[in-house]
């Protein structure tokens, strides 16, 4: 560990005197847990992502271009079944994993917890969001005859909660031995001046580092060598906030199978040109989604000969990979973007501030950064009313009413069918 003199020095390097005057009045214990804090920062990415939030975004238009994809109302009989039986033969075989980021918390639902806690009010009696997935599991395992494992992140903020809420109700039946729980990596919060933040336990700031951190936290927690070991060739991976996610659909798997890809998707039509969700394209020849925030808007509203958006498949976080490219992504090193968001810090006079205003930087990178690694992707078009239920505002779009229609819908018509 690093020692305190060379501690300050660092700190001092970086113009982070606020945390080396915080070092000196700490007690020892105290003291060494900062120090052992500041042992595992990277400084210099640290400062090099704050001196990105002063660039501008900038993407050439003519570097990208509409992406292919196949529509899952429209493929063939034969088509389907082929693919169904590709995708079927390796669930079957117990070679297909599946990781739920849960890392998330209700505070945009207004729901104190982790945002896998929140209970969707479906048919009068409700559902929890960890339940409803563990639903589509296990109905995948019936089918199947199989046992997939489920592989959970949370944040250091809330595994805690999560751990504990999914021990009070017994996983909701699923075989505890087959649910791996790990956490995701953390970046420190920086402030407009470039200081980092300073903790009410009096340690330096830190928030999860986006959904761009699974790749690394399999490695890192030990998960990716339990799916090695389990004999896992295939890997999705799918967000905790989805009420019609399909986690284990044959077909999207068969087709990747099939095309020979190592990376696969379901997009989703964007409901409109300026839907707040990030779209698939190509960037200089590689698979890409691009954030809403990030689309030029004559391109977010550009259409095709069919009439149709040429930018309109919609990233859904309903995503597949091999157990290879798992590994490829968890090696490379992911563009982070800046959010500037209000976080409460404790100044130097060691009293806690809370701010109105936004007032500092989380760094994140998202996961669908990691696909312009490769070399293609199969996209398989879904429908909204099938597979996109998101539950992330508390009113209005994406919020717990328009979920629980969709899903109350659904499962009606999957009962007449």
């Amino acid at each position: 560990m690093i020692k305190e003199e060379d501690a300050i020095e660092l700190l001092n390097s970086y113009n982070q005197t606020h945390i080396v005057n915080l070092l000196k009045k700490l007690d020892e214990v105290k003291k060494q847990e900062l120090l052992k804090q500041i042992d595992k920062i990277d400084f210099g990415q640290i400062m090099e992502l704050y001196d990105n939030t002063k660039k501008e975004i900038e993407i050439k238009e003519n570097k990208i271009e509409a992406i292919g994809y196949l529509d899952k109302a429209k493929l063939t009989k034969e088509q389907k079944e082929e693919f169904d039986k590709l995708g079927e033969e390796v669930i079957r075989n117990g070679e297909y994993a599946v990781v739920t980021m849960a890392g998330g918390q209700g505070t945009r639902l207004g729901h104190n917890g982790p945002k896998g806690t929140f209970k969707l009010d479906v048919y009068g009696k409700g559902k929890y969001l960890f339940e409803i997935l563990v639903d589509n599991l296990q109905e995948a395992n019936q089918k199947y005859n199989t046992i997939i494992p489920w592989y959970i992140m949370t944040s250091i903020e809330n595994n805690k909660d999560t751990v504990e809420f999914l021990e009070k109700h017994n996983y909701f039946g699923y075989p505890k031995e087959n649910v791996i729980i790990f956490t995701q990596s953390e970046l420190p919060l920086v402030d407009v001046d470039g200081k980092l933040l300073i903790s009410k336990d009096l340690k330096i700031k830190e928030a999860s580092d986006g959904n761009g951190g699974t790749y690394s936290s399999l490695r890192a927690s030990g998960s990716l060598a339990d799916m090695k070991e389990r004999g896992v060739k295939w890997v999705f991976i799918g967000g905790v906030d989805n009420a019609l996610l399909k986690m284990a659909d044959v077909t999207l798997l068969g087709m990747a199978i099939k095309k020979n890809v190592q990376i696969a998707s379901k997009s989703v039509v964007k409901a409109n040109p300026h839907e707040k969700v990030g779209v698939f394209c190509k960037m200089n020849g590689h698979p890409k989604v691009i954030e809403y925030a990030e689309l030029p808007e004559k391109m977010a509203e550009e259409v095709d000969e069919n009439g149709e958006l040429k930018y309109g498949e919609s990233h859904i976080m309903c995503n597949l990979y091999t157990i290879d490219a798992i590994e490829k992504a968890s090696k490379e090193i992911l563009m982070y973007h800046s959010a500037f968001k209000k976080n409460s810090y404790i100044d130097e006079d060691g009293k806690e501030v809370i701010p109105t205003e936004p007032n500092s930087y989380k760094f994140e990178s998202f996961i669908f950064d990691a696909f312009e690694f490769f070399d293609d992707i199969a996209i398989l078009r879904g429908k909204r009313e099938d597979d996109f239920a998101p539950v992330k505002n508390r009113e209005g779009v994406d919020s717990p009413k328009t979920a629980k229609e969709l899903y109350e819908k659904y499962w009606n018509r999957q009962e007449k069918n």
